[in-house]
């Protein structure tokens, strides 16, 4: 059943029109997932005309799918660059063009709208370039502990959606967000995963547990370099377990490292029990954590969306954190956590044998995490901007 917001705050309404409202997508498509369920939610109150501007055609094939599937037809989506911008994307093998040249081509036509929505913070710079018009509304793009989704650069936006408690006790204790200019909404992503349709389940041949290995792309972080093939080969000589590997889609977002793993990893990819995805958005629409029984991972915050089912987890250190005292590390606190890939399928048994005594702080954790209510987050998160950018925009 479609949730049909009423018009947000039509009082505070002058004459001059609707509201111009753009969501803009400058980075690759899983943060889409993020801001696509708040512009389809919007662009249903006549007080507001809703665009979708990105950085690449899959942005809008994405935009538009979700539009049809949630029965929202007033969003205008269209292209941020032009045909060159496409053409250095398709030159580097990446799935956006620079996303500073991107900023430079579209910023006369972002000066237009009266705010500006998007899930990262590179397009801050927008300000130094003269677009000075639009209120800026951060929205995030994941609800996990890592410091850099607590970047100071949040400070200098106009208005910031939150998921829940988490995010809203540290950016108010950092002073990157004032009380009186954000709102906690919940997990959008959710409503967005809702409308696409179901993935295919029958990536295996049998019904053994699937194990879902998420490495990030920091490589600072991520456990990639230091266990990533190991990882794998392990399941390849045991095969008690099936495997989903699915790296964060800006692992291997170019030509290059993306042919480097292809070939590293092309005598895994053809086993029965491996399956492996370099940055389908099946990789990032929670497809793979829908259908997975444990979660082997390091520093993403898709552990959070895994969670949203209690299961069992298990981490990977490869960077020999002191982690135990971070808040940026509070994720490790829902599974071991392992500093070698010896005898991993023995680790998973234990693991899955183990859960019990981590549910309580994985409970804890995501209800600290996603602000769930009866309502959807999508469309708290539209009313929230609606009417910040009314009250905001009443006397223009």
């Amino acid at each position: 059943m479609l949730h049909v917001p009423q018009p947000f705050v039509t009082a505070l309404s002058p004459v001059r029109g609707p509201r111009r409202i753009c969501f803009f997508l400058n980075a690759q498509i899983h943060q889409a997932l993020h801001v696509l369920p708040i512009a389809i939610e919007l662009a249903r109150d006549p007080d507001f005309s809703v665009d979708v501007l990105a950085a690449s055609r899959a942005h809008l094939d994405l935009a538009r799918r979700l539009a049809a599937a949630a029965g929202a037809d007033a969003i205008r989506c269209d292209m941020a660059g032009g045909a060159l911008l496409g053409a250095l994307a398709r030159l580097s093998g990446a799935s956006i063009p620079p996303k500073l040249l991107t900023l430079a081509a579209a910023a006369r036509r972002l000066g237009r709208y009266d705010a500006l929505v998007v899930p990262e913070r590179t397009s801050l710079l927008l300000l130094r370039m003269g677009v000075g018009r639009p209120l800026f509304i951060h929205t995030a793009h994941g609800a996990g502990d890592r410091a850099v989704g607590f970047d100071r650069r949040i400070a200098g936006f106009d208005f910031a959606l939150v998921a829940g408690e988490k995010q809203r006790r540290r950016l108010l204790d950092a002073g990157l967000i004032r009380r009186d200019a954000h709102a906690v909404v919940g997990y959008p992503k959710f409503d967005a995963v809702r409308w696409l349709p179901p993935s295919p389940s029958d990536l295996f041949e049998d019904d053994r547990p699937v194990v879902l290995y998420n490495p990030h792309c920091d490589r600072r972080l991520s456990s990639w370099k230091a266990f990533g093939e190991t990882v794998i080969r392990q399941f390849a000589n045991d095969r008690r377990y099936n495997l989903i590997v699915a790296p964060h889609v800006k692992l291997f977002d170019d030509r290059r490292r993306r042919a480097a793993a292809e070939a590293a990893l092309a005598p895994f990819a053809a086993l029965p029990n491996i399956h492996v995805d370099l940055g389908s958005l099946r990789s990032c629409d929670m497809s793979y954590a829908a259908m997975a029984d444990v979660y082997l991972g390091d520093v993403s915050s898709q552990v959070y969306e895994y969670l949203a089912r209690p299961r069992p987890c298990l981490f990977l250190d490869g960077h020999g954190a002191d982690w135990r005292a971070d808040p940026s590390y509070r994720h490790w606190r829902y599974g071991p956590v392992l500093d070698h890939v010896d005898r991993l399928a023995d680790e998973i048994d234990a693991v899955r044998a183990s859960h019990h005594h981590y549910l309580p702080a994985q409970r804890e954790g995501l209800n600290d995490t996603f602000d769930i209510g009866p309502e959807p987050a999508s469309v708290r998160a539209a009313r929230a901007i609606g009417g910040f950018v009314l009250e905001r925009t009443r006397h223009d």
